[in-house]
């Protein structure tokens, strides 16, 4: 199979995953509460995962343990830090607060566009290093965008959109991943080296989601059984990284 088929049906396959938030509406609030809960933590499970089993190995094989593998690492953590900064980039829970819902909803569309794109960038630069690792990283985002496109979907529909118009807005920031892999296939035509950066950018970016928005998050929940479940949930998305390790090695 060609690597660009790789790249572009995994972009598509990800941007697919806007339209499931309409799927959930039927679900009582009880439900969607612990379905969300578990799937924030395999997420959180998955991206460190990722980042320590798949990810940072890879940079080091490639690039060695040297200097420049951690500074991109940083680069990538105070990327994420940034870029959540400027555009109010909010998981898997609807913003409260004296802002217009008017203003959340575009707000949300706006820094789903840059995140999506990220989203392209980081797929197509972990495929462009080899398959193996495009499929781990692909595992990883899928996980992380279910619960977050249920969340922006939520944003929308408490902005005033319809289910239709925020059903068809989410997909296309969605689509601005493909615009992101493309950029990533050039520059990784251009710059030479450019699989030694991304890498541990991706590692750093992950590691930033993972410990600073969805554990934080997880840990506003102090009910012990709750506490429990999200506890096996994560480990289950560390094991699902292991076992794609295992059987890709």
């Amino acid at each position: 199979m060609s690597l660009y088929l790789y790249i572009f049906g995994s972009v598509l396959l990800v941007s697919l995953i806007s339209l499931l938030g309409v799927f959930f509406l039927s679900f009582s609030p009880r439900f969607l509460e612990k379905l969300t809960l578990f799937l924030v933590s395999l997420s959180a499970g998955t991206l460190l995962g990722d980042s320590f089993l798949h990810l940072l190995p890879e940079a080091s094989a490639n690039s060695g343990t040297g200097l420049r593998m951690w500074l991109w690492l940083i680069i990538g953590l105070i990327s994420f830090f940034v870029l959540e900064k400027i555009v109010h980039w909010r998981h898997c829970h609807i913003p409260t607060g004296p802002a217009h819902p008017h203003h959340l909803g575009l707000m949300n569309l706006a820094g789903d566009c840059l995140h999506n794109f990220f989203d392209g960038v980081i797929i197509a630069g972990s495929f462009l290093v080899n398959i193996p690792l495009g499929l781990a990283t692909l595992v990883a985002i899928i996980a992380h965008e279910i619960p977050q496109e249920i969340g922006d979907f939520g944003v929308l529909l408490y902005a005033g959109y319809s289910r239709r118009r925020a059903l068809f807005l989410n997909f296309i920031t969605a689509l601005t991943a493909v615009l992101g892999a493309a950029v990533a296939i050039l520059l990784g035509a251009k710059i030479t080296g450019f699989s030694d950066l991304i890498i541990p950018f991706t590692a750093g970016g992950f590691i930033y989601i993972a410990t600073a928005d969805l554990i934080p998050e997880l840990k506003k929940e102090t009910a012990i059984h709750k506490s429990l479940y999200q506890l096996i949930s994560i480990i289950a998305g560390v094991l699902i990284m292991l076992a794609l390790k295992l059987i890709f090695e």
